[in-house]
């Protein structure tokens, strides 16, 4: 635990709610201490494998994590059991997904076109900066020194809350976990449940501690809840100022969505004289018919809802009902460059469930904060270090391609079937392609793969250096595997995984044995065409050999070996097999 607090302690900044200066020890307050909202929302901390290494040591977030988690996962697979479309849905999202990337200035244009025909406003942000300007400028002309707001990402990726503190005005969060995390000063660690790293003992100290009207608590969630929906109400019914995001907008139409559960997105929509809804360019579909799709998939595959509690849909300004102002800041921020890339845009098909997060192996047993990014998990991955451009191996972000180990379970349950394995490889090879080309410097890993390349590239030395490799048997130990090896590339590799010791015999030495064996004029060279020091078939069994591949019609390239996992010796009879 101490190594924990160590590493969230090098991460401490203040944060908007004030409370950094009053945090006390873990034992003190009841709560492990949290991670402060950073400078940079998208780049914080430890490169991943220092930051993980040091949260798994924190075993009562793995319990927290595996809980959740496990339970979350749990649901979504009842509701995808239920539901016989579901291939048939994550196809009809992927492919308009893919139409509205394909047609994304066309159809914000048409976005832009509607909200102001319904009497709305629109900016249009480069990137995080202007996007707050635009924000603080809306909210300061109102003369308010609060706002109430609706869960949202894109918030939370710019450091709008900060943003806004530092200049006076507090942002308050209504959704529950989102008020969690806020009064902790902590960050989120999942993009769906954002404290989901938290049990109820710890909500109920940290309610106790920062709420101010909590009174005493116990852990009981509904008691917890009541005492969170009392604490809100008070916010709701004096905000003249609200800020949300979208689940998506609507281009036909200049409407806006959000999909929630608690029902406090209605308040905020409703009650406040002053709307801003700050959403991400990618975040829109072009009509109403294609968000049935995804209010089909989202809270399926988020929450495991067959439908979310509140789902609501907003256009414009309505005289005498709701705000009477509206502004929609539309958000850049590094995604016209993921959409030039020719991999890297189908990130922007994602709909930000969580899905990916709640099965990958490696998120669920380091937690959010590993990632040093409001974008965790294999969406984060995916997404992260193309929205920042890091790709230099000093930036922390350049890390997170390799917190993966591609079992693609993520692709499995993305919703719109974004072939995230796909994108972190590719990922890996702009990392390593912007290092290989900007280091003046040679690396451990430049020196020794140089030195395999030039015995990879000789047969001869190649296989005289693994004939050699039987010489550290002796060194194995009796389970003839090595643990950790202290030497340039492996140690990297040898620090998680034991390594089987090599063969008493190559592949080349038994070839060339089995040769001898079945054909003993080989070791006087008549009739043989040796491959190296190994003996091959004879010139007339490569002729007859190729006759009867011709009089068979050629099956080796029919079946496709390479691609249908058909064995080469059922290819060349003729005969597929079994699967």
């Amino acid at each position: 635990m101490m190594r924990v607090l160590q590493h969230r302690e090098g991460l401490r900044h203040r944060g908007a709610s004030g409370h950094a200066a009053q945090e006390s020890p873990e034992e003190d307050v009841g709560w492990t201490p949290g991670i402060h909202p950073p400078e940079d929302p998208l780049r914080w901390g430890d490169p991943f494998p220092k930051a993980a290494h040091a949260m798994l040591q924190d075993t009562q977030m793995r319990r927290n994590l595996k809980y959740a988690t496990g339970t979350i996962k749990a649901k979504r697979q009842m509701r995808v059991d239920e539901t016989p479309d579901w291939e048939d849905l994550r196809q009809a999202a992927s492919e308009i997904k893919n139409y509205t990337m394909a047609h994304l200035p066309e159809l914000l244009d048409q976005m832009e076109r509607n909200v102001r025909a319904r009497g709305g406003i629109v900016h249009w942000a480069r990137d995080a900066t202007e996007a707050n300007e635009i924000i603080y400028n809306i909210v300061a002309s109102k003369h308010v020194d609060e706002v109430v707001k609706v869960k949202s990402m894109v918030t939370q990726e710019i450091n709008m809350n900060e943003y806004l503190a530092e200049r006076g005005i507090s942002a308050w969060e209504t959704d529950l976990a989102e008020m969690i995390v806020q009064l902790a000063d902590d960050m989120p660690s999942h993009i769906v449940v954002p404290a989901i790293h938290r049990n109820r003992s710890e909500v109920k100290a940290i309610f106790e501690a920062r709420m101010g009207d909590a009174g005493k608590l116990d852990d009981d969630p509904r008691r917890l809840t009541m005492a969170a929906r009392a604490h809100l109400r008070d916010k709701f019914l004096h905000a003249k100022v609200a800020i949300s995001g979208s689940n998506m907008m609507i281009a036909e139409s200049g409407t806006l969505s959000i999909f929630e559960s608690e029902g406090n997105g209605r308040m905020c929509l409703t009650l406040p004289e002053t709307l801003i809804s700050v959403v991400g360019i990618e975040k829109i579909v072009p009509r109403y018919q294609d968000a049935e799709v995804f209010a089909q998939l989202l809270p399926r595959s988020a929450t495991g809802e067959r439908m979310n509690p509140y789902t609501s849909f907003f256009t414009g300004v309505t005289p005498s009902d709701g705000p009477q102002e509206f502004h929609l800041v539309l958000v850049d921020n590094g995604r016209s460059d993921v959409l030039a890339d020719p991999v890297g845009h189908q990130m922007l098909n994602c709909i930000r469930c969580g899905a990916c997060m709640n099965t990958c192996p490696v998120y669920t047993h380091t937690s959010g904060h590993a990632y040093g990014s409001v974008y965790p998990g294999p969406m984060g991955i995916a997404l992260t270090p193309q929205l920042a451009q890091a790709w230099d191996h000093n930036d922390p972000d350049s890390q997170m391609p390799f917190a993966c180990s591609i079992c693609h379970a993520c692709a499995d349950a993305c919703p719109v079937k974004i072939p995230l394995p796909e994108i972190i490889i590719d990922n890996r090879k702009r990392y390593t392609d912007y290092n290989h080309g900007h280091h003046t410097i040679p690396t451990g890993w430049d020196i020794g793969m140089a030195a395999a390349s030039k015995v990879m590239r000789d047969g001869k030395l190649f296989g005289e250096v693994i004939n050699q490799g039987h010489m550290a048997r002796p060194f194995a130990g009796a389970k003839q595997r090595f643990g950790f090896l202290p030497l340039p590339v492996l140690s990297a590799w040898t620090r998680n995984r034991d390594v089987p010791a090599p063969p008493a015999e190559t592949f080349r030495q038994w070839w060339e044995r089995e040769g001898k064996e079945a054909h003993p004029e080989a070791s006087t060279g008549k009739g043989t065409n040796p491959v190296g020091k190994g003996a091959g078939p004879s010139e007339d069994q490569r002729t007859a050999s190729a006759h009867n591949h011709n009089d068979q019609g050629s099956h080796v390239t029919q079946s496709r070996v390479a691609t249908s996992g058909v064995s080469v010796a059922s290819a060349v009879s003729g005969q597929e097999g079994e699967q």
